[in-house]
């Protein structure tokens, strides 16, 4: 430090101790030389002797070396090749090690590929699942196992994609087997209710088998042999029929349900599906315009229907899931309310009752079996109902044009037979009884006509045609005997009663027809017991035990009859009035022709014929035609004669008018139709009887002064009524009497009549301010 310090003369001093350092250590160098030195002569020498012995050696080790190098070479060639080949080992126990990671992955991807060349999408889905958890993460460091990676999910959309297209051919394959299918589930019901019916006839046999041994034997024996054909029968369309399964292969849906489930994707395959079925749904639902012309259309339409339920109902018991007994429910539910609007639409288009009879059946066969398979049909028995009273109106068209043909092709006369093998045939086909007639001889004549055992007849085919609509319905036989009842009412009070009051109505009936009408309806409703007792029959259910409804043929053939009388009566007075219309009186003619009128004697001969006929009518029919027509001529007659056009009438009129009133009065007594008692028909012209006599016997003195009282001798003869003709009388006299004037006799009766005028005019009055 003292060097480097500004001190003068300290480098010079530094050096020369420096110096003397160094020559100190020399000093001391130099005897530690002397020291060794002869030590070190010593070793060079010795060093010197072994010099010799070391070129010697050298040249030893040389060759030594030289031989050694020549005998390794050999050793280090095999040397190198060992360390090669075990560097050759080494890689390819590595290689081998390698490939054993990459061959399953490989083996499996080949596998993959296979699968799906084959179509064998779920296994290639497990394939691939196998790869992407197990295989690919030991090699994911090759390329290679990249490349697969990037491909699994594109394949996985491959097999998403055809697994979608196979189900969209298997839904469009269902939608065309669907018919095949419902038409083969209906067979199968069909042939399982008749065997079930072969079955219960051959137990109701063995039940009876007590009590009718010898008979039962062999109607068991008979049974039993067609039990064995429906048995046979049975087996040959087991063999035959095709089930749902023959007809449709599922495996594409269960596939790809498994596809989407595996893929986690089960949810959208659902919904998918439900959606596309419901579309599909929708379709079958919809009818063909033309379905109600024929019964294959309904056919087709339940087909098509059971056929997707059919299916339906497979995929709900072979999956989990997929379908659910709600869905199916909810769809069953959707798909009735339209089937049931559909058959209310185009079953009110059917007229045919043999048609609406047929879809009837189709319709218990469609819902038997869907019932077989676990969907509630209560409502299509129910619309079954509605159809039938469609059904009976269908009838009641056709009976109505059935009945409306007897009565067109019926002569209306009694039916004539020859012999008892033709009196035996009527009696078949109609409950006649009369005791009278069964006394007399051959040949003889029935009182009905025609028409009356076939109107019988058609009302029994009538009841057989309801009766086969409420078989099946799954009602208790005191359900149909009601139905039947009702609608055999129905044909009686509606149809029969409408045809046979358009029947009395048409213009070409006349009386005689009328008269036999009535006498066939009176038979009809005698025969209403035994159309009771065939609907009991045929049903099984006692009138006497179970409360049934009563027919009203009674009242439908009273109301017929009631109105066939009214028809006589009606046509009597128009018969009576053509008579009255043919009358030429001449009122102004001075005297009578002392005879009564052609047109009168036609009319009274007309009447007697008529009312001969009238002999087969009950009394009071017959009494009550007889007493209107008389009524209606005297009526007609006293119209005639205060007719407002006729202006003036003579007395010679009127003595001509009294012998036709004579006339008719001869013919009321002389009882043209049995049963009046003393002189009741005449009191029917007891009204012209005093009014002619008044003017006949110019009794007004009598008229007048016994007027008002009850005992008079002129009593129907109203003051109103004398005024009208003893004017008209007035006026005829004076204009036939120009110079009546001048004789004191006809002016004496002119001024009678003037004050007989005065006098009624009077009473006429006083009656109406009494009013």
């Amino acid at each position: 430090r003292s060097v480097y310090d500004d001190q003068p003369n300290a480098h010079q001093r530094f050096m020369e101790k420096l110096d003397a350092c160094i020559r100190n250590h020399d000093r001391e160098i130099e005897k530690m030389c002397n020291f060794h030195h002869q030590g070190f002569v010593d070793a060079i020498t010795e060093l010197l002797k072994v010099r010799a012995d070391a070129e010697k050696l050298k040249v030893q080790v040389t060759d030594t070396n030289r031989r050694l190098q020549d005998a390794g070479k050999e050793v280090i060639a095999q040397t190198e090749e060992i360390i090669r080949c075990r560097v050759q080992q080494r890689n390819i126990t590595t290689v081998v090690e390698k490939l054993q990671l990459c061959l399953p992955v490989l083996e499996m991807y080949s596998k993959l590929k296979e699968q799906m060349n084959v179509k064998r999408y779920y296994s290639a889905l497990k394939t691939m699942e196998q790869l992407e958890n197990l295989y690919l993460p030991r090699v994911s460091q090759y390329r290679f196992c990249q490349i697969m990676t990037e491909n699994i999910p594109k394949l996985r959309e491959e097999i998403k994609e055809i697994s979608m297209s196979d189900l969209k051919d298997f839904l469009e394959s269902i939608r065309k087997h669907s018919d095949r299918i419902g038409e083969t589930a209906m067979k199968q019901a069909q042939q399982q209710k008749t065997f079930s019916t072969a079955l219960q006839k051959q137990n109701n046999v063995n039940y009876g088998r007590n009590m009718h041994l010898g008979r039962s034997r062999i109607l068991e024996a008979k049974n039993e042999i067609t039990l064995k054909r429906t048995f046979e029968d049975e087996d040959e369309h087991e063999e035959e029929v095709l089930t749902a399964q023959d007809l449709v292969d599922f495996s594409p849906v269960y596939r790809c349900l498994h596809i989407y489930s595996v893929l986690g994707d089960g949810e959208i395959f659902e919904n998918y599906y439900r959606k596309q079925r419901r579309k599909q749904a929708r379709l079958v639902l919809q009818p063909q315009s033309s379905m109600h012309e024929t019964v294959e259309g309904y056919r087709r339409y339940f087909s098509q229907i059971v056929g997707f339920f059919v299916v339906e109902d497979h995929i709900l018991h072979v999956t989990q899931g997929l379908v659910t007994r709600t869905y199916t429910d909810e769809l069953w539910n959707m798909a009735l309310s339209k089937i049931i609007a559909v058959l209310r639409t185009h079953s009110s288009y059917c007229s045919d009752p043999d048609l609406v009879l047929e879809l009837k059946n189709l319709i218990v066969v469609f819902a038997d079996t869907l019932q077989g398979y676990g969907f509630p049909v209560n409502r299509l028995f129910d619309l079954l109902f509605e159809i039938r009273d469609q059904y009976n109106e269908t009838l009641l068209k056709k009976w109505s044009g059935l009945f409306r043909d007897i009565f067109e092709a019926d002569n209306y006369s009694p039916i004539p037979v020859a012999n008892e093998e033709e009196y035996k045939i009527v009696i078949s086909k109609f409950p006649f009884q009369d005791p009278e007639l069964d006394k007399q001889s051959f040949p003889k004549k029935l009182p009905m006509s025609q028409s009356v055992p076939q109107i019988y007849i058609q009302v029994k085919e009538f009841i057989y045609a309801s009766l086969k609509f409420s078989e099946s319905l799954h009602r208790s036989s005191t359900e149909i005997d009601d139905m039947l009842r009702k609608s055999t009412n129905l044909l009686l009070t509606r149809t029969l009663s409408c045809c046979l009051q358009n029947l009395i109505k048409k213009p070409h009936i006349g009386l005689t027809e009328l008269v036999q009408i009535i006498i066939n309806t009176t038979h009809l409703e005698q025969a209403c017991k035994y159309l009771e007792d065939f609907i009991s029959n045929i049903t099984n259910i006692s009138q006497v035990t179970v409360h049934t409804a009563r027919l009203y043929g009674l009242s439908t053939f009273k109301d017929a009859r009631h109105a066939a009388e009214g028809e006589i009566y009606t046509k009597l007075n128009q018969k009576i009035d053509e008579f009255i219309q043919i009358a030429d009186y001449d009122w102004t003619m001075s005297e009578s022709d002392g005879r009564a009128s052609g047109y009168l004697m036609d009319l009274i001969n007309f009447l007697r014929s008529t009312f001969q006929v009238f002999t087969h009518l009950p009394g009071k029919v017959a009494q009550t035609a007889c007493m209107s027509a008389c009524q209606h001529l005297s009526t007609s007659l006293m119209q005639m004669l205060l007719d407002g056009e006729l202006k003036q009438i003579s007395m010679g009129a009127i003595q001509q008018f009294n012998l036709d009133v004579i006339q008719c009065e001869l013919f009321a007594s002389s009882e043209p139709v049995p049963g009046f008692q003393g002189d009741t028909l005449q009191l029917a012209f007891i009204d012209l009887r005093q009014l002619l006599d008044l003017f006949m016997v110019w009794d007004w003195s009598t008229y007048l002064a016994d007027y008002g009282q009850a005992t008079s001798k002129y009593l129907r003869v109203s003051p109103g009524t004398a005024l009208t003709l003893l004017e008209k009388m007035k006026d005829s006299s004076k204009k036939n009497n120009i110079f009546a004037q001048f004789r004191k006799n006809d002016r004496d009766k002119q001024k009678l009549i003037e004050t007989v005028v005065k006098q009624l005019r009077s009473l006429v009055n006083g009656m109406s301010q009494h009013t």
